[in-house]
C-alpha cells in the first residue's frame, strides 16, 4: 500500500509539473507546437529522471542537491533560449535564477559531503519508488519555485525595466544577502566544532530562521520583477512565493527544525531564553 501511494505521489506530482508548466506558458513563445513555458516543466522533470536513476542504483543522495541547481539552470537556460529577443527586465530575472542556483546547489553540496551523508534520505533511498517521491517533487519544486521567471521570459521577453522591476529585484537582493549571510554564520559556527550546539548570534539573534526569511523574501521579489507582464493564466506564476513560504513554514523547513532543536535543547534554560526573545521567521531586534 505505501508504494502503492508513493507511485501514485510520483504520477501527481509530474501531473501537476506540467499543468503549471502549460499555464504560465499562456499567450508566451512556442517550440515544436507547444509553449516553451510547457517544455521548461518537462525539462525539469527530465533532469531530475535523469540523476535519479544512477542515483537509485547506488543508493545515494550525493547529487540531490546537484541536481536541483542543474534544474534550475537548464530550466532557464532552456526559456531564454526559446526567445528571439531578450530584453533587460527578463535578462535580470535569469541572471537572478542562475547566481542563486549555483549558489545554493554548491552550498547545499559541500555541506552533504563534509557531513558524509544527508539524513533526510536515510529510510528511503533504498527503495527506489519512495526514493523516486523526492525527485519527483524536486521537480515539482523547481517548476513552482521559477514560475515567475520563467512566465516572464517566455511570455514578455522584451519588458523593459520600469519601477515595479526596480523595485522586485531590490527586494529579491536584500532576500539573497539575508540568506547567503545567514548561512555563512551557521557554516563558521558548525566548523567552530559547536555542531552539537545551536547558535544565538549575528543574524540568528534576530531570528531562528534567518535563511529561511531571506529564501521568502528573494522569491517575493522575483514574482514582483515579473509581476506588471503577467496576464491570464500567466497569472498562475504568483504560484512560486505563496508555494515558498508554504513549503517553508507549514510543511517542511521551519516545522522541522524546530521539533529537532525542542527535542535536542528543549532542556536547556538558554535555549528557552532564546526561543521566548527570538522570533521564528521574520527578523528583528532582539528584546
Amino acid at each position: 500500500m505505501a508504494r502503492s501511494r508513493s507511485a501514485a505521489s510520483i504520477v501527481a506530482a509530474l501531473v501537476v509539473a506540467l499543468a503549471v508548466g502549460a499555464a504560465i506558458g499562456d499567450g508566451g513563445t512556442q517550440m515544436a507546437g507547444w509553449s516553451a513555458a510547457g517544455w521548461c516543466a518537462l525539462a525539469a522533470i527530465g533532469v531530475n529522471a535523469a540523476v535519479f536513476v544512477p542515483s537509485a542504483i547506488a543508493r545515494t543522495e550525493r547529487f540531490y542537491d546537484l541536481a536541483g541547481a542543474a534544474t534550475y539552470l537548464t530550466v532557464t537556460a532552456l526559456a531564454v533560449l526559446s526567445v528571439d529577443d531578450l530584453g533587460p527586465r527578463a535578462a535580470v530575472a535569469a541572471t537572478m535564477v542562475a547566481i542563486w542556483a549555483i549558489r545554493l546547489g554548491s552550498f547545499l553540496f559541500r555541506r552533504v559531503r563534509a557531513a558524509g551523508v544527508d539524513t533526510r534520505f536515510d529510510r528511503i533511498k533504498t527503495d527506489p519508488v519512495r526514493f523516486g517521491v523526492a525527485w519527483s517533487l524536486q521537480a515539482l519544486w523547481v517548476t513552482f519555485t521559477s514560475a515567475a521567471a520563467v512566465a516572464l521570459i517566455t511570455g514578455a521577453p522584451d519588458a523593459s525595466f520600469d519601477l515595479v522591476a526596480l523595485i522586485g529585484a531590490a527586494v529579491w537582493l536584500a532576500g539573497f544577502a539575508l540568506e547567503v549571510v545567514a548561512d555563512e554564520q551557521k557554516r563558521a559556527f558548525d566548523a567552530a566544532g559547536r555542531p552539537g550546539g545551536f547558535i544565538r548570534h549575528g543574524l540568528w539573534a534576530w531570528s531562528r530562521h534567518p535563511n529561511y526569511a531571506g529564501e521568502i523574501l528573494l522569491w517575493i521579489g522575483m514574482a514582483v520583477v515579473a509581476l506588471t507582464t503577467l496576464e491570464g493564466w500567466r497569472w498562475v506564476a504568483l504560484i512560486s512565493p505563496a508555494f515558498v513560504w508554504a513549503l517553508l513554514t507549514r510543511i517542511s523547513g521551519v516545522p522541522m527544525l524546530e521539533r529537532s532543536a525542542e527535542r535536542r535543547f528543549g532542556h536547556d534554560p538558554s535555549y528557552r531564553d532564546y526561543v521566548a526573545r527570538t522570533p521564528v521567521l521574520i527578523p528583528r531586534s532582539p528584546r
